[in-house]
């Protein structure tokens, strides 16, 4: 108990500090999106309150556990080791890490193009205006649609981007009212849809658009294909 009560008072103390916890951070191509094929520099927080279902990054959900502490500079000079200019914070859950604000801040100060991938169930308001925003609003399979924070949708711009993962026709009937009833085409230039990796049909996706005309780029995890599905640090 005495050695939980002290990490516990640990992680405090180096949270009120401006330490963030970081996963890993790594330099691959990005696998989705509308920049998929881009070289990219990626900074995965640790830590997130959402379960989905279908979540590929499990191993940094847990927010006790402790990979890399890391200040906002130390995570710059990580950063600036790579020739590229496009950086990416993904989780975890970037922004239930106030720091990470910090950090997106920064990186814009220094002239890098940033996006922040986040679940759709944190306030986005506070993120700099220079930051592109790609929120993924939750189907009702990932059994986190409830927590969805559809507040944020009004705080979207046209550089935004919004993410569909759909795992069946329930998901993606959803996913199409949502776009119909908040009117995302007129809030953001690209509206994703992918599947579940290994659940949902791509083909049987992909016709279901077609057949809907709906407005959305349809894509793939590319880097789930280059490498293990599996490996980190891709």
């Amino acid at each position: 108990m005495l050695w939980h009560s002290f990490r516990a008072r640990t992680r405090f103390i180096l949270h009120n500090f401006g330490v963030l916890n970081i996963s890993e951070i790594f330099y691959s191509i990005q696998g989705e999106g509308s920049r998929t094929g881009l070289p990219c520099v990626f900074v995965r927080v640790q830590g997130c309150k959402l379960r989905c279902s279908w979540c590929d990054t499990t191993y940094a959900l847990d927010h006790r556990k402790t990979e890399q502490q890391y200040t906002v500079d130390q995570v710059l000079l990580h950063v600036q080791k790579y020739n590229c200019r496009f950086v990416e914070l993904t989780g975890g859950e970037p922004l239930e890490q106030p720091e990470v604000l910090t950090l997106m801040r920064r990186l814009c100060d220094m002239g890098y193009t940033v996006a922040v991938e986040t679940g759709g169930h944190v306030d986005i308001s506070s993120v700099d205006e220079r930051v592109i925003r790609i929120v993924d609003i939750k189907c009702p399979d990932s059994k986190m649609a409830p927590l969805n924070r559809l507040e944020n949708i009004g705080c979207l711009k046209p550089p935004d981007e919004v993410k569909f993962v759909i795992g069946s026709r329930g998901d993606y009937e959803y996913a199409r009212d949502v776009i119909s009833e908040y009117r995302l085409t007129e809030r953001v230039n690209e509206i994703l849809m992918s599947a579940v990796f290994g659940v949902q049909d791509y083909r049987q996706l992909v016709e279901w658009i077609l057949e809907d005309a709906l407005p959305v780029r349809f894509q793939l995890q590319i880097h789930k294909y280059i490498w293990d599905p599996a490996m980190r640090g891709v």
